[in-house]
């Protein structure tokens, strides 16, 4: 065979390959599930799904209304058109007796309690068959054993249905399907920022939503930075005077109502109040915090009233997030005016403090506020580079900055959430798909004993550059490389060529956000969030 011969042959079968990639079917391989389970197997048959499907519960936890409420966003998803859940032609099918292979939805959920933290167990198995001679009911089973798992395994179950446009049907492709999963990490964290721009309720709410497609379980609520301060504090009534406008603020209710609507789709909400540094903003209503007029931050370290402040917000926020986890920020921290205002100066002195000591008492005095309103303190990784020794042992470090501070956290015997910014960082418009899913919080670390120290990690969308008219396009798609390589198992996500095994199921998951409402942007463009180049399908873009 010659040379050219050979060529022309590889190039067909790689136009081939690229072809099928770029235009996927359900039925055809891989299965387009994403995050990618555990464990799973899968057949060759298809299922016709009844749009009158009916929920069968059992267990301890079967008749939550977190299930039941669940259970028809996602019936409403999946049903979306003319002819699904609840229309006219599906019920004229239904009385015609039209033969569905799945007509049920049982969710069994062994536990009662309802209680969301760090670690619920977020395990599921789903079973899909049709009905046979040992069934006569074709069925869908959801096993898990709290709600939480239950809504992971109902997020599978919808990707796993598909609308078929000849039949005008629902259908499940590559049935039977058997699938165990669980989570690797169990804080899968994204960040969003309401200080830099203020973000309406219901883009909130439509980020927590977009979040639990891509199973990501914690919302980072960074609401306060210098720029403002848009939280009702009805302790310290004044501070959100340092807010940008009147109307860009959320009052107890609205802060509240995110939490619940969270908690509905099994995601924690962990507040941020960044101190001492990013705290500028504060002054505008309590200018007593300030050190002084020309010294706005970081917040003045000698007077009681700082922590006082501190401690009533802290105390107004404990009645609104039930989270365990509480951050206090505590990065960037320019303590140059301290040394510069006069009566800081003799304060430090009168201690015989360096501005190095007094950041250290600042942010350790903060930690016991928090943890006297049981919260775990959460810190970013400057406080554990600068003096790591003295924080509380509770203390849950954040890395941003430093690629192996992780790893020297949990030698130190820390937990550590892993959000380094040269790839976690969804501000940062030139890293591209791929190497936020090759980004692997682990690296490093090959002791169990301290990976288990690794309690997840987390994408940041921070707000300089992003406000309600391009967040969520920037969010996604790449935070579902991220997500997958929190949840699915290490062996599964770093195996392979990505090309193949990844990119054409994250294709097939933007399509899904689009189709659900969500303004993902396409995978491929170099920078993020950019629209497309020119006419082209969703999935091959």
């Amino acid at each position: 065979m010659s040379t050219n011969l050979l060529r022309l042959i590889l190039l067909f079968i790689t136009l081939s390959i690229t072809s099928s990639l770029s235009t996927p079917s359900p039925a055809d391989s891989p299965p387009y599930l994403w995050p990618l389970p555990a464990e799973f197997s899968f057949g060759n048959e298809t299922l016709s799904v009844d749009p009158t499907v009916t929920l069968i519960v059992a267990g301890n936890g079967g008749g939550s209304l977190i299930i039941r409420a669940a259970f028809d966003r996602y019936m409403g998803i999946i049903f979306k058109h003319a002819s699904g859940r609840g229309s006219l032609l599906s019920r004229i099918r239904f009385l015609k007796m039209v033969e569905y292979d799945i007509t049920s939805l049982k969710i069994v959920v062994h536990s009662d309690s309802e209680e969301l933290q760090l670690g619920v167990d977020e395990s599921y198995t789903l079973m899909v068959s049709k009905k046979n001679e040992q069934s006569i009911v074709g069925a869908a089973t959801i096993e898990a054993n709290t709600v939480y798992g239950a809504l992971r395994g109902l997020e599978t179950f919808s990707q796993l249905c598909a609308f078929d446009y000849i039949t005008k049907s629902v259908q499940i492709y590559k049935a039977p399907w058997y699938i165990q999963d669980k989570p690797r990490f169990g804080y899968r964290g994204l960040l969003i920022d309401t200080s830099r721009h203020y973000l309406p309720i219901d883009v909130i709410k439509q980020i927590i939503e977009s979040m639990s497609f891509a199973k990501l379980n914690v919302l980072h609520w960074h609401i306060v930075d210098e720029q403002s301060f848009p939280l009702e504090t009805p302790t310290y009534p004044n501070l959100w005077k340092g807010a940008y406008s009147r109307w860009e603020r959320y009052t107890v209710e609205d802060a509240s109502e995110i939490v619940r609507f969270a908690k509905m789709r099994g995601i924690n909400v962990m507040a941020e109040v960044d101190v001492p540094g990013h705290a500028e903003s504060w002054g505008t209503g309590y200018p007593d915090l300030w050190p002084s007029l020309s010294c706005r931050e970081p917040l003045d370290v000698t007077k009681n009233f700082t922590f006082d402040v501190i401690s009533g917000i802290l105390a107004d926020m404990r009645k609104i997030f039930p989270f365990e986890l509480f951050h206090l920020g505590g990065d960037e921290v320019n303590t140059d005016c301290w040394k510069n205002t006069t009566h800081v100066k003799e304060w430090l002195q009168g201690r015989n403090f360096t501005t190095k000591d007094a950041y250290k008492y600042f942010v350790l005095r903060a930690q016991q506020i928090a943890i006297s309103k049981n919260w775990t303190p959460v810190n970013w990784e400057e406080t554990f580079s600068s003096f790591g020794k003295d924080l509380d042992p509770r203390t849950v470090i954040q890395n941003w900055l430093v690629s192996d501070i992780c790893q020297k956290a949990v030698a130190k015997g820390f937990r550590c959430i892993f959000s380094n910014q040269g790839y976690w960082y969804l501000d940062h418009l030139d890293v591209p798909w791929e190497e936020v899913y090759n980004t692997e919080p682990l690296n490093g670390i090959e002791d169990p004993s301290l990976q288990k120290l690794v309690i997840g990690g987390e994408v940041c969308m921070w707000g300089e550059t992003a406000d309600t008219s391009v967040v969520l396009q920037t969010i996604w798609p790449r935070a579902a490389a991220a997500a997958e390589r929190m949840w699915s198992t290490r062996e599964a996500v770093s195996k392979g060529n990505i090309t193949l095994t990844a990119l054409p199921r994250l294709h097939y998951f933007r399509c899904l956000l689009n189709n659900r409402g969500v303004p993902a942007a396409p995978v491929d463009n170099f920078y993020a969030r950019r629209p497309p180049l020119g006419p082209g399908s969703c999935y091959a873009q």
